[in-house]
């Protein structure tokens, strides 16, 4: 419990920090689905070859709109912790795919991919912070 709390009062004490971590992890997973939009058969090859090969477009699509939607919902801090919980298990599944296909090797998304999962985590347990809309509505009553 001592590291939950130490990383509450972290996070009372740096809001911009936190907001800027926020940012940068949501428009991160917003690119990374942009991406995946715009080359969606690169997306399916990797799904195919994986042990994620059952039902590989459905999956694709799946994963391409979770990450524009809860990237953007990230982003801006609104259901951020609901946000980053969708987001897990498709970056366990990158981590897994990533790693299976070789550790360090030019091109691979491995060390990007943990460090995003690690986010997330951190994000489920932190929330949005005081500089989100998640705080604004809870402080308002909108």
């Amino acid at each position: 419990m001592t590291i939950l709390h130490q990383l509450d009062k972290w996070s009372t004490t740096h809001p911009r920090l936190l907001l800027l971590l926020r940012a940068a992890l949501g428009i991160a997973l917003t690119t990374k689905g942009i991406s995946f939009m715009s080359d969606m058969m690169s997306l399916k090859a990797l799904l195919s070859a994986s042990s994620l090969n059952f039902l590989p477009d459905w999956i694709a699509l799946v994963i391409t709109w979770i990450h524009l939607l809860c990237g953007f919902l990230i982003t801006i801090g609104l259901f951020t912790r609901l946000s980053a919980l969708l987001q897990i298990p498709i970056l366990i599944g990158a981590v897994i795919i990533n790693a299976t296909s070789g550790t360090f090797t030019p091109g691979s998304e491995l060390i990007f991919s943990m460090l995003i999962l690690v986010l997330l985590v951190f994000f489920v347990f932190e929330g949005g912070g005081e500089l989100s809309l998640d705080e604004f509505i809870k402080t308002h009553r909108v």
